[in-house]
């Protein structure tokens, strides 16, 4: 009998981690997805809801801007943004995922590539007006956390956006009780995502769209 998938995608996420490569399970996933041997959990074939609600109520004008997709996946959240105007990069860690996006979407104007959050390209400094981050820090160890937090605030342009959408963990819940992948966020690390001149001008927490009884974090930051 074959492996259920959804078990497969958590036993490829504990193998890594107990390598000790905390982001090589990504690359992992998407291999085994491809093969059918497992599921990525936050593939929907869709944008993510919250996305689509934070461009429907904000109706954000892309042209002449530039935009990054944080942890792109299979290209879905990129093909929304894009389809705004903005000159849009999308990257992942994983060649797979990046193969699968550009097979999704071969007439993209998107441009998907593989990065590393971790490590960014150094021209990516303060470059984009729009930065798109959904569920890619709570993908990682809490112990890299806040150093993944301040690469993705570093990547956001002067007059530029930054929105963050992640699972929710309650403040009094502590690291080592909180088993991931995921590893969701507090309020604390949703507002370390701060800085002198990157400012946190709504919050929201709010069901998920797909289960109800788990909350996620919706914040906008706008950079001086």
């Amino acid at each position: 009998m074959t492996e259920d998938p959804e078990v497969a995608t958590r036993r490829i996420a504990r193998e890594s981690l107990d390598r000790d490569d905390p982001t090589g399970w990504f690359e992992n996933l998407y291999a085994a997805a491809a093969e059918g041997e497992a599921v990525v959990p936050w593939d929907r074939g869709t944008a993510h809801q919250l996305l689509v609600d934070w461009i429907s109520e904000s109706q954000p004008d892309g042209t002449g801007k530039t935009a990054l997709i944080v942890g792109t996946g299979t290209g879905w959240d990129a093909e929304l943004v894009v389809d705004r105007g903005y000159d849009t990069t999308a990257f992942d860690i994983s060649p797979t995922a990046i193969e699968t996006a550009h097979r999704n979407h071969p007439a993209s104007r998107a441009h998907y590539i593989v990065a590393d959050l971790l490590d960014p390209p150094a021209d990516w400094h303060r470059a984009f007006d729009l930065v798109v981050e959904i569920y890619t820090v709570q993908a990682l160890p809490i112990h890299l956390q806040p150093d993944a937090i301040k690469h993705v605030t570093e990547l956001v342009a002067p007059g530029g956006t930054l929105l963050v959408i992640a699972a929710a963990r309650p403040d009094n819940q502590p690291d080592d009780a909180t088993h991931g992948p995921p590893w969701p966020l507090t309020r604390a690390a949703i507002q370390s995502f701060t800085t002198p001149d990157l400012h946190l001008i709504q919050l929201d927490q709010v069901p998920s769209p797909t289960d109800p009884t788990i909350l996620r974090w919706r914040a906008e930051y706008l950079r001086d």
